[in-house]
């Protein structure tokens, strides 16, 4: 019989051993075999100075103490992979159920504070296209300007826009930090400087305020007036008819427009390469046709963080709201590599669809944007 076979213990306390000698073990407790070598031989009695020796005492059911804490550190180890396989389906289902439309008819009545409602067939528009535009512009020239000395190749590919650029400046158009005789500017600055010298105020990424709610946007510096485009949502625009399934797989940052065209703003995986290819496709020679800085920590655009606002809550009102605007044809060409959006299908005919974050408020510096994640249209 092998060494570690488990053997019924007879009444006696005794078993047989190798070589057919018999040797006193001590009784196993009830319900718990014996093993050669295992807990009940441990207590067999050993030879000593004047031949075999009486077993020692062992407290009762000592034999089964060791399987028993065994037992019950695997059912510790079982239930804490339950718990983490648990925690991970939460996680996924709290990105996804916003997606789940019977999940978003059970709950819309309970969250009112977080919903925004329009009118039918409403354009939603907080401000003028033509403000939109007008600001788009100011930013843009601005961030130009101050990377002229990296604008050769365009300049020489465009004498117009070399005369524009480079022609002494009118007085209106004269902003702080450019030499009014040459248009160069005097020092280079960093993009929210730039922001900050056009439209009084810069954004940046932090912590949110909220609890396990990521990043989120605040105001570093300055002040916003109400009705102010303060951001951007970057991103690949997808049409109705256009594939987004793949891109789409547990991917929380694609954005809907009320006629059903979605942006994509996720700067990661498959979403980073597909903005990547188009903004490669559409550009012509050293004109870009966007800007990919936004994938990077250092954006080129300052105003492209909308990604990263978050949404308000029962105790955090939002005090940014979401617009639509369609880039005109008399959009600037060289301007173009600033503008954080690029279609995913190259199309002459129909215009890019950007989403601007307008505020709802007056918003001081250190606040946190909010924003509604969730437009009724009634």
């Amino acid at each position: 019989m092998g060494l570690d076979s488990p053997q019924q213990v007879p009444a006696s306390g005794a078993r047989w051993g190798f070589g057919g000698a018999k040797r006193p073990l001590a009784a196993a407790p009830s319900g718990c075999p014996a093993r050669a070598g295992g807990p009940a031989a441990a207590a067999s009695a050993r030879p000593g100075p004047g031949g075999l020796q009486p077993p020692r005492p062992r407290p009762a059911g000592s034999g089964c103490r060791h399987l028993a804490a065994r037992g019950h550190s695997g059912l510790r180890g079982a239930g804490g992979r339950h718990r983490a396989m648990l925690r991970a389906l939460r996680r996924r289902w709290d990105r996804y159920k916003y997606r789940f439309v019977p999940w978003l008819a059970l709950n819309l009545r309970r969250e009112r504070r977080t919903l925004r409602y329009v009118p039918k067939n409403s354009q939603d528009k907080i401000i003028p296209d033509g403000d939109v535009f007008l600001t788009l512009l100011k930013v843009f020239e601005a961030l130009f300007i101050n990377d002229l000395s990296k604008q050769a190749q365009v300049l020489a590919l465009c004498p117009e826009i070399r005369r524009k650029y480079l022609e002494p400046p009118s007085p209106e158009r004269t902003q702080p930090g450019i030499d009014a005789r040459s248009g160069r500017s005097q020092r280079v600055r960093s993009p929210e400087e730039v922001l900050f010298d056009t439209l009084g105020f810069s954004i940046t990424r932090d912590r949110s305020s909220l609890l396990s709610a990521g990043t989120g946007v605040f105001v570093s510096k300055g002040f916003v007036p109400k009705g102010t485009v303060v951001s951007m949502y970057p991103g690949t625009m997808y049409r109705k008819h256009e594939p987004i399934f793949f891109q789409s797989l547990g991917n929380p940052f694609i954005f809907r427009c009320i006629d059903g065209v979605l942006i994509d703003g996720n700067d990661k995986g498959l979403s980073r390469a597909v903005y990547r290819s188009c903004s490669r496709r559409d550009g012509l020679g050293a004109l870009r046709a966007c800007d990919s800085s936004w994938l990077t920590a250092a954006p080129r655009n300052p105003l492209a963080l909308g990604h990263y606002v978050n949404n308000c809550a029962q105790e955090k009102a939002a005090n940014v709201c979401y617009q639509e605007f369609d880039v005109p044809a008399s959009f600037p060409v060289e301007l173009k590599q600033y503008l954080p959006n690029i279609a995913y299908s190259h199309d002459i005919e129909s215009h890019l669809r950007c989403v601007v974050l307008v505020t709802l408020r007056d918003i001081k510096q250190g606040e946190e944007l909010f924003s509604n994640y969730f437009t009724v249209v009634n």
